[in-house]
C-alpha cells in the first residue's frame, strides 16, 4: 500500500548568475585648438553610467560608460586645465542556459582614473571599473506533506522558518535640483560625481520604501584660478510597487546605479540633473514543514526521499569598513581627495571565509611653492566570516561617505569607509519524505516485553523510538521529559 503525500508549490527567485568582472579602459583625447600643450597630467576623476542590461538565452550584458575628466599642468606653465572623455564599456556573464530569463540586478564601481600624455597634443586616459551582475529567474518547487496517517506510522516532522528571494524589480527616478554655491562662486567644473547612498529601504504590504541622499562631490576652480572641492547632500524619497503584499519580515535588498549625470552653471548657481535607478530583491521569511524520516511499530515502511534544494538566506550583515591612504613625505594644502574601493575578493579558508577588499586613494593639493601635485596610494581591507562548508556568500561594496585627510607636517594621510553588505546563503539541501509504501499490519509479538531500560548516549529521542519500536511520546510520557535526554540518563522504555 502506497501512501502519497500532498503537494504544495513553492515558488521563490533563484540565482542563476553571479559575478564580478574587473575591466581597465582606455581612450585617446587630441586636445581642442583653444588649449595649451600638455607638461603633465595631474590627476583623474570619473562616473560610471549604466546604460543598459540585458539577458541573451544563457548570459547576460551590460553596458555603459564612464564619464571621465582629465587635470593637466601645461607645458607654458599656465593655469592646469582639464578635459572631458567617455569611455564605453560592455561586459558580458556566462550562465546555466534558462528559458525563464528573469530580473537583473548590477554594482558598478569605479577603480581608478588616470592619464598619462603621449604627446604635447594628446592624453591616454585609463579608467578601472569593477561590475558585480547577478541574474535571477523564477523557480518553483514541490513541497511534501503528509495527512491522515495510519496510527501505527511515526513521523519526523521539521519545522524550518527559511528566508526566501521572492520577487526583484527596479525603480528609475531623477533627482533635479538647483544647487547654491554661496559667497564662493565656481569658476570652472573640473569634474563632478555623484554617489547615492541608503538610509532605508522598507517593505511596507505591496510597496517598497527608499529614502537615502545622493553626494554630490564637486571639483572645480575659483576666480582665483585655485582648484578646490565642495560637496552637496540631496536628499531623495522614492516608492516602488510590488508584485504582492507582505507582512513585517519581508526585506528589501538595493542595489543603486547612476544612469545619467548632467551639472551645468546657471548664472551663480549649479543646476543638477541625474538619473538614478534602484535594484531591488524582495526576500521574506516562510514557515517550512517537512517530514524526514517514518517508521511503524507493527509493519514495514519503505521510504521515498528526495533534497528539497531552496535559495536560503540564512544570514545578512551590513558592517562599515574603515580604509586608509598613506602619503609619506607629501605635505600639501589639501585640494580634492578621491576613494576608489573594489569588489571583494572572497576566499576559503577552513571555516572561515575571507573577504579581501581592493582600494585606491588620490589626492590633490598644493605644496609649500604653491604648485599643484598629486599623488596616488593603493589600500586592501580584510574582514572574516565564520561560516559552514556548505555555505556560500555574496559581499557587495558601498562607498559611504566623505574622504577625510590629515596633514601632519611631514606625510599626508586619507581616510574613507565603505559599507561591506554580506549574505550568506545555504548550500545544503533538506531531506523530504515524498511518499511512503506500507506493509501488511502484523500482530503484536506477546514473546517481548512491554518495558525496558536504556541509556541515551549520542541518540535522541527518535532514534531510541524508532530503534526499539517504541514512540516517542511514549517515552516522554514514562519518563516525565519533553526535551531530549542527558546522555548518561537511564530511560524507561515502553514497547508497542
Amino acid at each position: 500500500m502506497q501512501l502519497q503525500f500532498e503537494k504544495r508549490e513553492l515558488s521563490c527567485l533563484r540565482q542563476v548568475i553571479r559575478g564580478v568582472k574587473d575591466q581597465e579602459l582606455t581612450q585617446e583625447i587630441r586636445l581642442t585648438e583653444d588649449l595649451p600643450d600638455v607638461g603633465r597630467v595631474l590627476a583623474g576623476w570619473g562616473q560610471v553610467i549604466l546604460r543598459g542590461k540585458e539577458w541573451q538565452g544563457n548570459h547576460i550584458a551590460v553596458s555603459g560608460g564612464v564619464q571621465a575628466s582629465v587635470l593637466y599642468a601645461p607645458e607654458d606653465g599656465t593655469a592646469p586645465r582639464s578635459v572631458d572623455v567617455w569611455i564605453p564599456f560592455q561586459m558580458k556573464w556566462d550562465g546555466a542556459q534558462t528559458d525563464r530569463e528573469g530580473p537583473m540586478r548590477v554594482q558598478i564601481l569605479l577603480r581608478f582614473v588616470d592619464g598619462r600624455n603621449l604627446s604635447a597634443r594628446k592624453i591616454l586616459v585609463r579608467a578601472g571599473i569593477s561590475c558585480l551582475a547577478e541574474g535571477l529567474t523564477p523557480h518553483r518547487t514541490e513541497v511534501f506533506r503528509a495527512s491522515e496517517v495510519p496510527a501505527d506510522v511515526q513521523l519526523l516532522r521539521r519545522s524550518y522558518p527559511v528566508r526566501l528571494p521572492m520577487e526583484a524589480g527596479e525603480k528609475t527616478f531623477a533627482l533635479e535640483q538647483t544647487l547654491e554655491t554661496g559667497t564662493t562662486p565656481v569658476q570652472q567644473i573640473i569634474a563632478c560625481t555623484l554617489q547615492p547612498e541608503l538610509s532605508e529601504a522598507r517593505v511596507s504590504g505591496d510597496k517598497v520604501a527608499l529614502r537615502g541622499t545622493g553626494r554630490l562631490h564637486l571639483v572645480c576652480s575659483d576666480r582665483e584660478g585655485r582648484i578646490c572641492s565642495r560637496d552637496f547632500e540631496i536628499p531623495f524619497s522614492q516608492l516602488g510597487e510590488l508584485e504582492k503584499a507582505y507582512e513585517q519580515d519581508a526585506q528589501a535588498d538595493v542595489m543603486m546605479a547612476i544612469t545619467s549625470l548632467e551639472l551645468d552653471p546657471e548664472e551663480e548657481n549649479l543646476a543638477l540633473k541625474c538619473g538614478l535607478v534602484a535594484q531591488y530583491m524582495i526576500s521574506d521569511r516562510t514557515m517550512l514543514e517537512l517530514v524526514e524520516d517514518a517508521y511503524s511499530t507493527r509493519r514495514d515502511v519503505g521510504l521515498r526521499q528526495e533534497e528539497l534544494h531552496l535559495p536560503v538566506i540564512l544570514d545578512e550583515t551590513m558592517e562599515r569598513v574603515s580604509a586608509r591612504g598613506e602619503f609619506p613625505d607629501m605635505s600639501l594644502d589639501g585640494a580634492d581627495a578621491q576613494f576608489w574601493p573594489g569588489h571583494p575578493r572572497i576566499r576559503r579558508e577552513g571555516d572561515r571565509t575571507e573577504l579581501e577588499i581592493p582600494g585606491r586613494f588620490q589626492i590633490l593639493g598644493y605644496d609649500r611653492e604653491g604648485n599643484l601635485r598629486a599623488a596616488c596610494a593603493s589600500w586592501e581591507g580584510k574582514n572574516g566570516l565564520n561560516t559552514d562548508l556548505s555555505s556560500r556568500v555574496d559581499a557587495v561594496t558601498v562607498p559611504a561617505g566623505e574622504i577625510q585627510w590629515v596633514n601632519t607636517g611631514s606625510a599626508m594621510e586619507a581616510r574613507g569607509e565603505i559599507r561591506l553588505h554580506t549574505t550568506i546563503r545555504s548550500g545544503q539541501g533538506m531531506p523530504m519524505i515524498t511518499a511512503l509504501e506500507l506493509g501488511t499490519l502484523r500482530e503484536p509479538d506477546r514473546q517481548r516485553p512491554t518495558l525496558i531500560l536504556c541509556r541515551p548516549g549520542k541518540r535522541g529521542l527518535w532514534e531510541i523510538a524508532k530503534d526499539t519500536g517504541s514512540t516517542v511520546r511514549a517515552i516522554e510520557s514514562a519518563n516525565g521529559i519533553d526535551q531530549e535526554p542527558e546522555m548518561d540518563r537511564m530511560l524507561l522504555i515502553p514497547i508497542q
